[in-house]
């Protein structure tokens, strides 16, 4: 049994956004929104999802909307790749909804609380250590709430690495389960004790899946490692330009051999050389960095 990634358009939305979505959306917003406790106890899918082709392939972002039965908004959003000015993208996508739920003449007392829960496939905060982050409007010094009607929470993938044996709360198991079902072979116990993750991994096996569903699966995974592509070599050559610049002003001239070595390095050793090159002091250190 092969299992397709929550991370594509496709599989994301079929799997907590179509028709018979409810209960799984539900036990996984209680996990991550919610911390475990069983608060939401139903939710409406707003434009439910149905299987059919993408009419594009323009973007990196897919999203699930529910309203909850305590009337807030929630909008999922999975994001696959860094791309430029995305956390503004966040607010804006957001405040816009918001907005967006009054009509001409209505009063804003009928304005209803969003939340935002969006998932990263790269990490977004670096200063933290957390792997959910949380934000809402407060007063700066005493740090109270201005209202709760905007909710911003961030998850981010790559800073959980339990495997499958150390799986221990609710959340825990919904984002291995992100994260690692392109890689089961089958349902292990821990997750089918879940129902409704068991329910996520039926959807998501390719046995279920027509051959035309395969297509289009396959069509968007194709998609997502060429925009990766672009990105890293985009951000390749912003980094190869930065080291240049640093050692003509560190040393004026580099001698080619140098260079060339410097144009064979990855971008994690490019980034690594640009916070070491202040501490050169000749070109032997230099050499000698590249060398090893």
């Amino acid at each position: 049994m092969r299992f397709i990634s929550p991370k594509t358009d496709f599989a994301f939305k079929k799997i907590f956004g179509s028709n018979r979505s409810q209960k799984i959306l539900i036990s996984f917003l209680n996990a991550i929104v919610y911390e475990g406790k069983n608060t939401i106890k139903s939710l409406e899918i707003i434009d439910p999802y149905n299987p059919g082709s993408t009419s594009t392939l323009k973007d990196t972002y897919l999203d699930v909307r529910a309203v909850l039965d305590n009337g807030s908004t929630v909008i999922i959003e999975m994001q696959v790749l860094n791309v430029e000015a995305f956390e503004k993208r966040v607010i804006y996508n957001t405040a816009k909804a918001y907005a967006n739920q009054l009509d001409m003449g209505e009063k804003y007392t009928t304005l209803r609380p969003f939340i935002a829960l969006t998932i990263t496939d790269f990490l977004l905060f670096k200063n933290s250590t957390q792997m959910i982050n949380r934000f809402r409007l407060k007063e700066e010094k005493q740090l109270f709430n201005y209202r709760d009607e905007l909710t911003l929470i961030f998850l981010e993938l790559p800073k959980f690495n339990k495997q499958l044996s150390e799986l221990e709360t609710l959340s825990d198991k919904w984002i291995y389960f992100l994260k690692a079902a392109p890689s089961l072979d089958i349902i292990p116990e821990s997750l089918a004790a879940v129902p409704e993750i068991g329910e996520a991994l039926n959807i998501a096996s390719r046995a279920n899946l027509s051959n035309k569903e395969l297509e289009e699966l396959h069509k968007q995974e194709l998609f997502i490692v060429d925009r990766k592509g672009e990105i890293n070599f985009a951000k390749l050559e912003q980094s190869l330009k930065l080291v240049s610049l640093l050692l003509r002003q560190k040393f004026g001239t580099v001698p080619p051999e140098f260079q060339a070595k410097i144009e064979q390095l990855s971008l994690q050793q490019l980034d690594r050389l640009v916070e070491t090159i202040l501490t050169f002091t000749t070109l032997d250190e230099l050499e000698q960095w590249l060398d090893n």
